[in-house]
């Protein structure tokens, strides 16, 4: 897993989870605490409620990305720069300040005038944008979009949403972003969900994740919560998603998700990685993450040896037991330890179909109701 230095704030695996904090220069954005036009209140903002509470970065939107809302073009974006830029001079606090746009005139135009680094909310649609972040040398977010600077976000497939963020390449300073939230009328709640199951399966780029999950509605909805009630959700998200990889979590809620990011970091499992010696030990729980790190490695392998899974077996026949002890010994990787009160059988996910295949009856009819639940 690459670290990303963004303007000397390191971002990756090493690293504790980094804070990106929400300012709005947008009219039209939903959330209205975040949202300013006059630059002073805007720094006393940032100075009070970002960076005081915990922000290392702050990100300064110029355009609500709601599809409801028409997209402004080039022009409009830079014309509200100028109060992003006064801002951010005017703020007392130290953060990271990284730019939200969709195109390259307007990252460069706020990398000139003293930003960091560069939140790109339509994935490298325009095809400059991966150049100029390389000739400024700065860290760029990039979110799963398709090749529309109209439409950000909108993607709904997993498999879709992961292959999307190879659009136009990446720098080496890239963070990637699965874009969670509703970007488009086809999109669901379920889409969402489905991400946030497979977020491991983001680390097979090798880079580091951001998540944009803050009071999002495919967790609200679970709770049955609006809104404004809908902070707990997140914050519970916010630990379980760190846990599964993200390394930046951009909220409107810093305090309690600095909070939230502590459990989280504090929880992760550690793993091997010793750059020195060259090896790094993946976080792989599924053949769908390995099958990620096999194709970014372009290596050959199935996926489902990669996995291993413990099953335990109650109330076995003798009979039972007597296959399950043969099929142990012609099947390579499979582990059998039996007790008093049940059996364990220990393998790799391609092995223990194996033995399913091989076996009949009522033990053809417990692998196969185990082995379900590995799709």
């Amino acid at each position: 897993m690459r670290t990303v230095d963004a303007a000397g704030l390191a971002i990756g695996d090493d690293q504790p989870t980094r804070i990106m904090g929400v300012l709005n220069v947008s009219k039209e954005s939903p959330y209205d605490p975040s949202v300013f036009d006059e630059p002073d209140e805007a720094a006393e903002y940032v100075d009070e409620r970002l960076i005081d509470e915990g922000a290392d970065i702050v990100d300064v939107g110029l355009e609500s990305a709601n599809k409801k809302f028409e997209v402004l073009d080039v022009e409009g974006e830079l014309e509200r720069l100028d109060t992003a830029v006064e801002t951010m001079h005017s703020v007392s606090g130290d953060a990271v300040f990284s730019i939200e746009t969709r195109y390259h005139e307007v990252a460069e135009a706020a990398l000139d005038a003293g930003f960091d680094m560069v939140n790109d909310i339509c994935g490298f649609a325009d095809p400059e944008m991966p150049a100029v972040c390389r000739d400024y040398d700065v860290a760029v977010a990039k979110m799963a979009s398709p090749p529309d600077l109209e439409r950000p976000g909108a993607i709904e497939d997993v498999d879709d949403i992961y292959d999307g963020l190879a659009q136009n390449g990446l720098t080496d300073k890239t963070i990637v972003d699965p874009a969670f939230g509703g970007w488009s009328e086809a999109k669901t709640v379920e889409d969402d969900r489905e991400t946030f199951d497979r977020l491991r399966e983001f680390r097979g780029y090798g880079l580091p994740i951001l998540v944009s999950i803050n009071r999002k509605n495919f967790l609200r909805s679970l709770a049955g919560r609006d809104t404004d009630e809908a902070l707990p959700v997140s914050l519970a998200a916010t630990a379980m998603a760190i846990e599964r990889g993200a390394h930046v979590v951009r909220t409107h809620d810093v305090a309690e998700t600095v909070d939230a990011a502590r459990i989280g970091d504090r929880f992760t499992p550690d793993r091997v990685r010793d750059t020195a010696a060259g090896v790094e030990e993946l976080d792989v729980q599924t053949a769908g993450d390995a099958s990620r790190h096999l194709d970014r490695l372009g290596a050959d392998a199935d996926p489902e040896t990669t996995v291993t899974r413990v099953l335990e077996f109650t109330d076995l026949s003798g009979m039972e037991q007597d296959a399950l002890a043969s099929l142990a010994t012609t099947v390579p990787g499979v582990e059998i330890a039996s007790g008093e009160d049940g059996t364990l059988v220990f393998g790799t996910v391609a092995a223990l179909r194996a033995v399913s295949r091989e076996s009949d009856g009522e033990l053809s009819a417990r692998f196969g109701a185990a082995l379900g639940g590995f799709e």
